[in-house]
C-alpha cells in the first residue's frame, strides 16, 4: 500500500507542471476580464453573432465529418489495401501543416480557371467570404481527429462479433448498423467532440478564406489589433466559457453512453 501510495504521489508531482501550464494562462485570462466588461460584451450583438457563427459552423463541420469520415474510418480499421499508409498520411496531414496554407490551398482549388472552380461556379457555389468556405475549412482541419478516434473504436470491436452476425444470415450493412456501429458509438461521439473543438478554435485558415462573416477567433484578433488586449479579452473569455459548457455537456453524454453499454 505504501509503495502504491508513493507511486501515485510521484505521478501527481510529475503531472502538476502540465496542469499548471494549462490552467494558469486560462485562469489569468478569465480573472483579468472584469465582470462589468463581461456583462457589456455579452450584450454586444457583434460578439453574440460571432460566437453563434463559430458554434454553428463547427457543429456543421462535425456533422459532415460524421457522415463522410465514418466510412473511411471503418475502411482503414478493417481493410488492408495498397496505398493505405498514404491515405492515413493524408488524413493526418491537416494536423501538421500550417493552417494558413490550408486556406490558400482551398482557395486555389476553387479559383476561377481551375476545373473544380469552374464546376463550383457553374452550380453557384462560392468559397471566398461565405459560410460554405468556412465550413469547408473547418471540416478540413477537424475531420482527422474524428477519423482517428472512430478508427480506434472500430479496431476495438472484435471481428468475431461481425463474423457471428454474418454467419447468422445478416448482411454486411445489417451487421455494420446493428453490431459494429453501436459498439463504436462512444468513439464516434468523442471524435465528434474533438472535431468540433478543433473547428471552433480555428483561425489561420478561416481568416484566409473568409474574414467575413466573422467568427469569434477572427473577431478576437480584430479587436486585439485595433483596440488592444482590454477589448479582446472579454470576447476570448466568453468563447472559452461557452465552449467549455458545450464540451462538458458532450462529455457527460459520452460517459452516460458508456454506462448504458
Amino acid at each position: 500500500m505504501g509503495s502504491r501510495g508513493g507511486f501515485e504521489i510521484a505521478l501527481s508531482l510529475f503531472s502538476l507542471p502540465i496542469i499548471l501550464l494549462l490552467a494558469l494562462p486560462l485562469g489569468k485570462l478569465i480573472s483579468g476580464a472584469g465582470l462589468h466588461e463581461l456583462a457589456l460584451t455579452a450584450r454586444d450583438p457583434e460578439v453574440v453573432a460571432a460566437i453563434a457563427r463559430s458554434i454553428g459552423t463547427a457543429v456543421a463541420a462535425g456533422v459532415i465529418s460524421v457522415a463522410l469520415g465514418t466510412p473511411l474510418a471503418y475502411l482503414l480499421a478493417r481493410k488492408a489495401f495498397w496505398g493505405k499508409k498514404l491515405v492515413e498520411g493524408l488524413v493526418d496531414l491537416p494536423i501538421m501543416i500550417p493552417h494558413p496554407v490550408i486556406g490558400i490551398a482551398i482557395l486555389g482549388l476553387a479559383a476561377r480557371g481551375t476545373l473544380v472552380g469552374e464546376l463550383m461556379h457553374t452550380v453557384g457555389i462560392e468559397i471566398m467570404g461565405t459560410y460554405t468556405g468556412i465550413i469547408a475549412v473547418l471540416t478540413f482541419v477537424g475531420i482527422p481527429f474524428y477519423i482517428n478516434a472512430v478508427k480506434a473504436g472500430f479496431e476495438a470491436v472484435p471481428l468475431r462479433l461481425e463474423y457471428v452476425s454474418r454467419s447468422l444470415g445478416a448482411g454486411p450493412w445489417h451487421t455494420f448498423f446493428r453490431v459494429t456501429l453501436p459498439l463504436a458509438w462512444r468513439n464516434m461521439l468523442l471524435g465528434a467532440i474533438m472535431c468540433i473543438a478543433r473547428a471552433i478554435s480555428e483561425f489561420g485558415a478561416v481568416v484566409i478564406v473568409a474574414y467575413h462573416p466573422m467568427l469569434a477567433p477572427v473577431l478576437i484578433y480584430e479587436r486585439f489589433t485595433a483596440f488592444g488586449l482590454k477589448f479582446a479579452r472579454p470576447v476570448a473569455v466568453w468563447l472559452i466559457l461557452v465552449s467549455l459548457f458545450l464540451f462538458i455537456i458532450m462529455r457527460i453524454l459520452a460517459d452516460k453512453k458508456g454506462d448504458w453499454e
